[in-house]
C-alpha cells in the first residue's frame, strides 16, 4: 500500500476515534438507536445532488446496509444498552479485522503473509493492555452481542469487497438509504416513543452537531474511503487499520475531554501502531 493510502487510512482511524467522544455528547440528547437510525439518513442525503446509475446491485446493497446499518450499529447499541462500556466495546468490535481476515482466507482466498501476522500480534498485544484497564461489566449477553456486532462488520467488509462498485461515495449513500426504518423499529421496541419524541422535540445545537459529525464525516467520508481501500487492497492489509481506532478515541479524550491516559496505555498506544507499521509498510520502510 503507498504511503498515500496508508495515510488515508490513518485518517479514517482518526474521524472514527474522535467520533467516540462525539457519539458521548450526542447520547447526551438522544437515544441510541434513534441517534443511530438518524445517522444514516443523513448520511443518505447527498443522493439528492449524485447522479449516475446504481453503484452495485439492489440485493449487495440491501444486504451490505443491513450488516453495517442494523446487524452491526443495531447490535452494538443493544449491547451497550444491556451494560457492556462504550470504551472495552470499542475494543471488543475490533475483532472484526481477525474475523475479516479468517473469511477472507476462505471465500476470498487472501493469504497473509508472516510478517503480517507478526505485526497484527503486536498491535493485537497494546489492544489487550488498553483493554486491561477498562471496566469489563457484568453482562455476558452483552458482551457476546458486541463481539456478534464485530463478526457482521466482517462480513459487511466481504460483501463490500465483492459488490464490484467503483464510486465508494455512491455506494456508501446507497446503503445508508437501508437502516433508518429497520433502526427506527428497534428504537421504538427498546427505546420507546417517549424518548423518541422527547429527543425530536428538544433538538440543541451540540446535539445536531454531534449528529452531523457522525452522518457525513464518520458515515459518508469515513466510510467511503473504508470502501476505497478495500475495494483496492486485500481485507488484510485494509483491516488491521482498525486497531489504531480505539487508540484514536484514547488520544482524543485525552486532548478534548482531559481524559488521563496511564504510562501502561501509552505504552499499548505504541505496540498498536508499530504493529500497524510491520503489518502495512514495505519491510525496508517499515
Amino acid at each position: 500500500m503507498p504511503l498515500r493510502h496508508a495515510l488515508l487510512a490513518l485518517l479514517v482511524t482518526l474521524i472514527w476515534g474522535v467520533n467516540f467522544v462525539v457519539i458521548k455528547v450526542g447520547l447526551e440528547d438522544f437515544p441510541p438507536l434513534l441517534f443511530c437510525a438518524l445517522r444514516f439518513a443523513l448520511a443518505a442525503l447527498p443522493l439528492l445532488f449524485l447522479r449516475g446509475p446504481m453503484p452495485a446491485p439492489l440485493w449487495r446493497i440491501v444486504q451490505i446496509g443491513l450488516l453495517l446499518g442494523v446487524f452491526k450499529f443495531g447490535v452494538l447499541f443493544v449491547g451497550m444498552h444491556l451494560g457492556m462500556p462504550a470504551g472495552l466495546s470499542s475494543l471488543v468490535l475490533q475483532s472484526q479485522v481477525f474475523f475479516t481476515i479468517l473469511i477472507a482466507a476462505v471465500m476470498l482466498g487472501e493469504r497473509p503473509s508472516h510478517r503480517a501476522l507478526a505485526g497484527l500480534a503486536l498491535a493485537a498485544s497494546g489492544l489487550v493492555l488498553i483493554g486491561w484497564q477498562r471496566p469489563m461489566g457484568d453482562s455476558l449477553l452483552a458482551f457476546a452481542l458486541v463481539v456478534f456486532a464485530a463478526l457482521m462488520w466482517a462480513c459487511a467488509n466481504i460483501a463490500t469487497k465483492r459488490s464490484g462498485a467503483t464510486d465508494m461515495l455512491r455506494l456508501i449513500c446507497w446503503i445508508s438509504l437501508i437502516p433508518p426504518l429497520p433502526l427506527l423499529a428497534l428504537s421504538f421496541v427498546f427505546e420507546g416513543p417517549d424518548a423518541i419524541s422527547h429527543a425530536l422535540t428538544h433538538l440543541t445545537l451540540r446535539g445536531i452537531g454531534a449528529l452531523l459529525f457522525i452522518a457525513f464525516l464518520a458515515t459518508t467520508v469515513g466510510f467511503a474511503i473504508w470502501s476505497f481501500l478495500l475495494r483496492r487492497y486485500p481485507a488484510s492489509v485494509v483491516t488491521p487499520f482498525a486497531l489504531a481506532v480505539p487508540v484514536s478515541g484514547l488520544l482524543a479524550g485525552w486532548l478534548l475531554l482531559d481524559e488521563q491516559l496511564s504510562p501502561l496505555s501509552w505504552l499499548a498506544c505504541a505496540l498498536v501502531f508499530v504493529g500497524l507499521a510491520v503489518t502495512v509498510l514495505p519491510k525496508r520502510r517499515a
